[in-house]
């Protein structure tokens, strides 16, 4: 059984956790685009390498 005592919560569990809906939705929007980004980015070092 996971420990949820919010001692030994993460930041991470405890944005989750605590934070409004609209809070998350900014976060996951911002580290979606980085993702998006980032697999583009190495796209083009792949197609730049054949």
């Amino acid at each position: 059984m996971m420990n949820t005592n919010s001692n030994t919560a993460s930041p991470l569990s405890r944005f989750v956790k605590n934070a409004s809906s609209r809070d998350k939705k900014k976060v996951y929007k911002k580290v979606i685009a980085a993702a998006t980004e980032a697999q583009i980015s190495i796209l083009k070092k792949a197609q730049s390498h054949t």
